[in-house]
Parts: structure tokens; sequence; C-alpha cells
């Protein structure tokens, strides 16, 4: 079975965005205000291109990385590896050609039997309703957070508010940074 990581910046009261920010809330853009900039604490960061062997995205995240991300040399990694798109709307004919093999899913019983086929771990970029819908379903495996020292009320959530038994949840790593940045990687207990 296949690992599945979610990886996510988020501030302390779960509210997460898009690197640079995404228009419709006050505080957007927070991931690069205000906070000093140390290489250190964004480590994981390329750590999980080279750990990851195929990335899954919600629609939104992939129409919003898809142009972007396939020419910028932070990210080469992900260009060659397999990436999933799970839609229920998004047509073949949308998906990029320059950014490696694609393919889309239609179900979160689709994402689970990919978790079934062989291959290494799956990443979870962005993609916070797929990420709620993800947690509700009990297919991820595994949390890569860096967190903020920011309090932010409005915005999207990276977790599902749904009534629902608790997911516990084991801290295999963890690293306070002198920013203020904390990077907190939890395995799921299932």
């Amino acid at each position: 079975m296949r690992t599945l990581i979610s990886t996510a910046f988020v501030s302390l009261d779960g509210v997460v965005e898009a690197p640079g920010g995404e228009p419709g809330y006050r505080n957007a853009g927070w991931t690069f205000k205000d906070i000093e900039f140390l290489p250190e604490a964004f480590e994981i960061k390329g750590r999980e291109q080279q750990e990851a062997a195929a990335m899954l995205l919600g629609r939104v995240s992939y129409e919003a990385f898809s142009p972007v991300w396939p020419g910028m040399e932070d990210f080469a990694g992900y260009k060659p590896m397999p990436k999933y798109v799970v839609s229920t709307s998004l047509g073949e004919n949308a998906l990029v050609p320059d950014w490696g093999p694609t393919t889309i899913l239609r179900s979160l019983d689709e994402v689970a039997e990919l978790k079934k086929t062989e291959g290494g771990p799956i990443i979870v970029h962005g993609s916070a309703t797929l990420n709620r819908n993800l947690s509700d379903a009990g297919l991820i495996d595994r949390y890569h957070l860096l967190v903020f020292p920011l309090l932010l009320g409005a915005g999207k959530r990276l977790f599902s508010d749904t009534d629902k038994d608790a997911q516990k949840l084991r801290l295999v790593e963890h690293e306070a940074y002198a920013n203020g940045l904390q990077k907190n990687v939890f395995d799921v207990v299932h």
C-alpha cells in the first residue's frame, strides 16, 4: 500500500492558502508576509520532491499549479513524476502537455485504488477541499505541516469540521525555527 502524504503551509488556526496568496481573504499572502525566510525551515519541501513517487491534486490546485510549476527550477523534480488530479469536471483537453504524465481520477474510490498500487509515496500539495475529503475517507497516512505563527480567523481550512470519530496522530518529526515556523510531521494512526 502506498503512503498518501498531505503537505501544507498552515496557520496555527488551520488556515491554508497557496504560497503568495489567494484573492478574497483579508490576510491573503500571509505565507510570505512578515516572516523571515530561513532556508532550513523549508528543507522538507526539497525532501518531498526527492521522496515522492507521484503527486495528487484537486482540480483547483491543478489549475493554479499547472501553468507555473512545469517551468520552475524549484519544482523540477515534479515534472517527470506521474500526477493525478481528482475532479468530476476537468476534461482531458484541460491537461497541460508539458508537465509529465497526468491522469484524472473521478472519485475517492479511485484514489483508494491508486493507493493499493505498487510504488512510492504520493504527495498532495494545496488542494484544501480534497484534503478534507481524503481525511474524512481515512485515506491520508501522513501530514507534513509547516505551521506559521499566525491566527488568521477567516480562510480555507486544511482540516474538516465534520463530526466524526477522533483521528489519532503520532508525531514523528518536529523542529522549531528562529522565524517562528514549526515543522510537524505526523503519521495517522490507522
